[in-house]
């Protein structure tokens, strides 16, 4: 704290000097916090960077060899260089989609609960900091580091990806590869950070806080799953293009028109026909007026990242917002200018 005290001065204008005396004291504060956020961030871009190219090219050579000695083998490829290939894009993969976890928790545990547990962040606004200003620095500071860190994951991991692709178990639209190539990778973590925020200042307790943070973004994330396909129109197809549908589409539903022109959905009738002469005469056989299916294509993995990126950050912004409402309030009763 006395970091916090010196750096600031005694002066309450908010001028640049003090600024940045503000996130001189975060960073020196919380640079336990910074210098594990640097190796996480330098240890996940060597890992993506080895799976984009050494990694790769053995993984590869592992399948080749197999494919030369058995047929049936190329279904289910296996080698020592595949095996680490698929271990290190899996790992890579889960660590940047559920890293906003690790940001809810910290925040709510040691950003900003701990400096109230022990009474420096009351000290810091009394003496030299408004509480505006100081939650402002809390946020903006974390808010910078993580935006730079995840300008190099995300692209990396785009690169490994993208590289990989026919080497890989997941698709486009699989929740992990979606959280960890896009826009929603950022737009997750700066909630998991306003989320702890705020749930530091409801508490007032680390570990607490670090609990309430971390299930506070849960539901985020599980209803971000759950209705992101429903973010951007899809696009529904009949006849005979439900028989050749565009690669790597997440289809949605599928099924058959009656005579009457009801929609059955969930129904594969007619699905394995051999061309649209084949489709007609499975059509009549059935009694049945036509197929359809509904799926978003490869094309809408951007319309579907900056909608639910959007969301995700008007959800953050609400977070915020009640933040400095609360810290308002809380202060205002106490006697501390804000």
């Amino acid at each position: 704290m006395t970091t916090l005290l010196t750096s600031t001065g005694t002066s309450t204008g908010a001028s640049p000097r003090t600024g940045l005396g503000l996130a001189r004291s975060v960073l020196r504060l919380h640079r336990s916090a910074l210098w594990l956020w640097l190796l996480l961030v330098a240890a996940l871009a060597a890992a993506m960077l080895w799976a984009y190219g050494p990694g790769y090219d053995a993984a590869v050579a592992d399948v080749r060899e197999q494919c030369r000695e058995s047929v049936e083998a190329c279904h289910f490829p296996n080698g020592p260089w595949l095996n680490k290939y698929d271990t290190t894009v899996a790992f890579t993969t889960l660590a940047v989609a559920y890293f906003p976890f690790l940001v809810a928790a910290w925040a709510g545990a040691a950003l900003i609960a701990r400096e109230l547990e022990n009474g420096t962040a009351h000290l810091a606004w009394t003496q030299s900091v408004s509480p505006t200003r100081w939650l402002a620095a809390k946020l903006a500071v974390p808010a910078l580091l993580i935006t730079a860190g995840t300008a190099v994951l995300v692209p990396l991991h785009r690169l490994m990806w993208n590289r990989g692709a026919e080497l890989l178990w997941a698709d486009w639209y699989d929740e992990n590869t979606f959280h960890a190539s896009g826009t929603v990778t950022l737009a997750y973590a700066l909630c998991g950070l306003a989320l702890g925020a705020l749930a530091g200042l409801v508490v007032g307790r680390a570990l607490p806080a670090l609990g309430v943070a971390f299930a506070a973004l849960l539901p985020v994330f599980h209803l971000g799953n759950e209705y992101r396909v429903s973010l951007w129109p899809t696009v529904t197809v009949t006849g005979a293009e439900v028989l050749s549908p565009p690669d790597k589409i997440l289809q949605l539903d599928q099924g058959v028109i009656t005579d009457e022109g009801t929609r059955i959905g969930n129904n594969m009738a007619c699905t394995v026909s051999d061309g649209a002469a084949d489709l007609q005469r499975c059509l009549t056989r059935g009694g049945l007026d036509d197929i359809w299916a509904t799926y978003h294509p490869k094309s809408h993995f951007w319309p579907l990242q900056l909608a639910e990126t959007g969301v995700v950050l008007a959800v953050a912004a609400l977070a915020v917002t009640a933040a400095f409402v609360l810290l308002r309030r809380r202060t205002a009763t106490e006697g501390v200018a804000v």
